[in-house]
């Protein structure tokens, strides 16, 4: 489980990134993301991670991850969890080799609570 104080050294760092600091999600993304829950999100979450990014050599890597379509996607860009190479520039998860069940959770969390924190900021009145 990600620590409260790791969450919010890493929201510090990308916020300092004016590229990971302009992603929000979209109305029509929040809407499937409030409809689907987080729970399911944490499903689709780590199914993309194990897919598309956790991979020895990632297909397409650094080009596997849409800008928008899926609340996910975004959060993925938000997070620099998209490629291995963010991964390793940010999260300090080395190239080369496949993800741990360890560091799929890792990101997995990183994901979620970018997500919560979207859906909570975007809460209906």
């Amino acid at each position: 489980m990600l620590s409260d104080a790791t969450w919010q050294s890493l929201q510090k760092r990308l916020g300092r990134s004016s590229f990971r600091a302009k992603f929000r999600l979209s109305e029509k993304e929040l809407a499937y993301a409030r409809d689907r829950g987080l729970e399911v999100l944490e499903t689709h979450a780590r199914d993309f991670v194990t897919r598309r990014v956790a991979p020895r050599d990632p297909p397409n890597d650094g080009k596997q991850t849409p800008m928008t379509g899926h609340p996910v996607f975004v959060a993925q860009h938000a997070t620099a969890t998209c490629c291995r190479g963010c991964l390793a520039k940010w999260h300090k998860i080395p190239e080369g080799r496949k993800l741990t069940n360890p560091q799929i959770n890792y990101v997995t969390d990183v994901l979620i609570r970018w997500l919560g924190d979207q859906l909570a900021a975007h809460a209906p009145q």
